[in-house]
């Protein structure tokens, strides 16, 4: 009996490892592919917080590659609308050159065109002066005169119509320092102090304006009586 525990002990000990044998070959033990599949899923697939970090980085670019895009749109149109603005500040300002340029040659062409007109209308004032020396020649004294008289009102009258006003100043007038130049004062019996004794030159306006003060000598009064003194 004992030789037969032994030999149905040593085939159930064949056994076991036979069959642990066929298992090694079929893929080992249980635990190993249970540890295998582990290991597949982690290796083998996504987890799901690693699968949505790519698809947000991918979004944040395309935003970004669009902000840049429009930002660079912006940019263009800015820079067109700058470049109309300097074109049309170019063209303001050949305009304005050439409007200066121009009412600088009708300046200068309304002067020629003023001195042209006084030039031409003293030319018979010239005429007359030229007759009265031939005249001198020959005629009186008197004639003369009265020639010479006559160039001079015509030319006071041609220089009027170009707005030429002579400045009163006679003996006796009140003196006024905005139109007369004291050039000296003497006493006077005859003119009372502050008025003028005589005229030395004739003083003219142009338009309203000054030309020349009549240049005169003022009366200081009547003389001292020295021998009384």
């Amino acid at each position: 009996m004992a030789d037969g525990r032994k030999k149905q002990s040593r085939e159930e000990h064949g056994t076991d490892a036979g069959w642990r044998s066929s298992q090694r070959h079929a893929g080992g033990a249980p635990g190993a592919d249970s540890r295998s599949g582990a290991g597949r899923t982690a290796s083998g697939h996504e987890s799901p917080a690693g699968g949505k970090q790519p698809a947000a980085d991918a979004a944040a670019l395309d935003e970004l590659s669009d902000r840049v895009a429009g930002l660079e749109s912006e940019l263009a149109d800015m820079a067109a609308e700058r470049d109309a603005y300097l074109d049309h500040l170019r063209r303001l300002q050949a305009e304005f050159d050439n409007y200066r340029k121009r009412v600088r040659r009708d300046e200068e062409a309304l002067r020629k065109r003023a001195g042209e007109d006084v030039v031409e209308a003293l030319l018979p004032v010239i005429d007359n002066m030229q007759r009265a020396c031939e005249a001198a020649e020959h005629h009186d004294e008197g004639k003369v005169v009265e020639g010479v008289e006559m160039v001079t009102g015509q030319i006071c009258s041609l220089l009027g119509t170009h707005g030429l006003q002579e400045i009163e100043a006679a003996a006796g007038d009140r003196f006024d320092p905005t139109v007369h130049d004291a050039i000296m004062a003497q006493p006077s019996a005859d003119v009372p102090e502050g008025h003028i004794a005589a005229v030395s030159q004739r003083g003219y306006m142009l338009h309203d304006k000054l030309l020349r003060p009549a240049r005169v000598v003022v009366s200081s009064g009547p003389p001292s009586d020295e021998g009384g003194a």
